[in-house]
């Protein structure tokens, strides 16, 4: 165990050294961090808090939803921990820089296993840990539990992460024998998504609303009774279940020998994995060190390097075959562009589904403030998909990024090339969520052409922010771009979005009810109203200008202070 410990030791240094180094240059990073963790930890409990409380309000089937919700998050909990633990442990064990250094020196191959499984154990659980505690302990305020719950809870938690850990890694061990790393890391992210595209597509769907629509109460009590059976005893996600129900209603029954079940399990799980480590784990690791690197074709190569379908040609024209080229070789990147089909399908989907007919006010009142409130939610989604792919843009050049400054670009013009490389596609999709969701509500031409050009404009707003502040902050050393989003630059690009998105629509919102209730009722909007409205629209032409030259200028200075 001394030797594990030996190795683990630099991974423990540097998160001291990350935690505790340069103190006043990181304090406000901290905090920045720290607060928008606990802000979305808080959001998290007071949602399940507040389901579970109507839950618990209703007599006869609150508490089986409670049951029923409590084994739903435990399999999903189980199931995101088992395939995060996939992704790291193959990045872990077999495609880090470090491993031929570290398999040099005299320590036995289980040890080196051990180590690396615990590094990857930590990486893939603890998030999923932080931010799924607030649901269990929503369960426990809602359900007065004792101690004996949360000593239960604490207890509980790390078997099941072991052990969603364990079989994860065994998977790993098994499949690398068959197939080279890097592609087998290439089949899991596809297989995961297609996973989350599906259980997202299955639960919508469903169409959950209708549980609380009065219509619908007919055919309850046969939904329900299929909710009352017991999960597969030999899930570790059901051991788990079973430890903390009874204790959340006031029983003990088997709670204690479930939890040794648990206990024991990821024992059991650990050795088991460790064995089969000493059989396959160096067989594995010598086919992935062999084909480390993947070789691309010459005709892709020079097929989109003709760039005949671009309208620029020298300098630029070359940068944007470089961005696509990158783009379409990284199945990090094109993979997404799955979920983004089922994003803009499921989005769709909601306005179709509204039950807006049904509502206590006018049709047409409600219909045209769903629109002005979509022009928001297209916003944060734009937000959301431009901190996943615009944000990195920089990051994305890696060590190539000193090469590009060797070259007769200037930094300004490298930057605008991405701005423009990345504003047309997220022109195109966010023209298609607002005028097809505007269609599915029937809106007013007023607003249809109002919600159109605001989030227009908004686009290019929310793009200059992403390549601007990507380029301030950026890091050339990532082997995976999904981390450069929850570093101090993303959240502060999300932040600055919310503000902007909400400045929007909130120097909007005044002008827009005033002339579409003047239009409503027929009547004439008098001039004092008219110049506010004209400075209400021009506040936000200033706005959007601002946030599309500050950020890129922001960016353009701190990149030339590297330089220096």
């Amino acid at each position: 165990m001394e030797t594990v410990l030996t190795l683990l030791k630099p991974r423990i240094w540097g998160f001291r050294h990350c935690l505790y180094g340069r103190p006043h240059a990181r304090t406000w990073m901290r905090l920045l961090l720290a607060f928008a963790g606990v802000v979305f930890w808080a959001g998290i409990f007071g949602v399940f808090y507040r389901v579970l409380a109507y839950f618990h309000g209703i007599e006869g089937f609150g508490d089986i939803l409670a049951h029923k919700l409590l084994s739903m998050v435990l399999v999903t909990f189980f199931a995101i921990l088992m395939f995060s633990s996939i992704l790291t442990a193959l990045s872990s064990l077999y495609l880090s820089r470090d491993l031929p250094l570290i398999h040099a020196a005299p320590v036995p191959i289980e040890k080196i296993f051990l180590a690396r499984w615990i590094e990857s154990t930590f990486d893939s659980c603890w998030m999923v840990v932080l931010f799924g505690l607030p649901v269990f302990l929503a369960y426990g305020q809602v359900f007065g539990a004792d101690l004996d719950y949360y000593t239960a809870l604490v207890c509980s938690l790390p078997p099941l992460c072991l052990l969603a850990s364990a079989t994860g890694t065994l998977i790993v061990l098994v499949a690398v024998t068959c197939l080279p790393a890097n592609r087998m890391r290439d089949i899991f992210l596809l297989l995961s998504m297609v996973v989350v595209i599906l259980l997202y597509f299955m639960f919508r769907f469903m169409r959950p609303e209708r549980l609380v629509d009065p219509d619908g109460l007919a055919s309850l009590s046969h939904y329900l009774s299929s909710l009352q059976a017991p999960g597969s005893p030999f899930l570790p996600t059901t051991w788990t279940l079973e430890t903390l129900w009874p204790l959340l209603a006031g029983k003990r029954d088997m709670a204690w020998f479930y939890l040794g079940l648990s206990v024991s399990g990821a024992l059991a799980m650990g050795f088991l994995q460790t064995k089969v480590a000493c059989l396959l784990y160096f067989k594995g690791l010598s086919k992935a060190q062999v084909a480390r690197h993947r070789q691309f074709g010459r005709n892709w190569s020079t097929g989109w390097g003709r760039a005949r379908f671009l309208p620029v040609r020298g300098k630029v024209g070359a940068l944007l075959v470089k961005d696509v080229q990158r783009f379409f070789r990284d199945h990090t990147q094109w993979s997404q562009l799955f979920l983004m089909g089922a994003l803009i399908v499921v989005y769709l989907y909601n306005f179709k589904v509204l039950p807006i007919e049904k509502a206590p006010i006018g049709t047409l009142y409600l219909q045209n403030i769903l629109a002005f409130l979509n022009m928001g939610l297209a916003g944060f989604v734009l937000a959301a998909i431009a901190v996943r792919f615009v944000f990195p843009a920089v990051s994305m050049e890696g060590q190539a990024f000193w090469v590009l400054r060797s070259a007769p670009i200037a930094l300004k013009t490298y930057l605008w090339v991405k701005f423009w490389a990345y504003v047309g596609p997220l022109l195109v999709l966010s023209e298609i969520l607002i005028v097809f969701s505007n269609r599915l509500l029937s809106v007013t031409p007023f607003m249809m052409g109002l919600s159109t050009l605001t989030v227009f404009f908004m686009v290019f707003g929310i793009t200059a922010l992403g390549v601007g502040l990507g380029a301030a902050y950026p890091n050339f050393h990532l082997e995976n771009m999904a981390q450069a989003a929850t570093g101090v630059g993303g959240m502060l690009f999300m932040m600055l979005c919310v503000g902007f998105i909400g400045s929007v629509i909130l120097l909007e919102a005044g002008p827009v009810y005033t002339i579409f209730m003047a239009r409503l009722e027929g009547s004439p909007i008098p001039l004092v109203h008219w110049i506010w409205i004209t400075l209400s629209f021009a506040s936000v032409a200033g706005i959007n200008v601002l946030a599309v030259c500050w950020p890129m200028r922001l960016g353009v200075k701190r990149l030339s202070q590297m330089d220096a």
